[in-house]
């Protein structure tokens, strides 16, 4: 759940600055908002989410 929010607002905050530095429209940054909502209904959805678990994992432990 941290894992989500956290990537929430990752997430939200580079959809954010590409609206604000590099002319992303509302309108596209709206669209890839229903890709995802609607991507997150089909059947590759947990694939997706244990890919991007496993990514996370990855990450996590590297120590620099």
């Amino acid at each position: 759940m941290i894992l989500s929010c956290s990537g929430v607002v990752f997430l939200g905050t580079v959809v954010f600055l590409l609206s604000r530095k590099c002319g992303l429209r509302v309108a596209h940054a709206i669209t890839c908002a229903l890709f995802g909502f609607f991507l997150a209904s089909t059947a590759i959805a947990p694939s997706i989410h244990a890919g991007s678990q496993s990514l996370a994992g990855l990450l996590g432990g590297l120590r620099f």
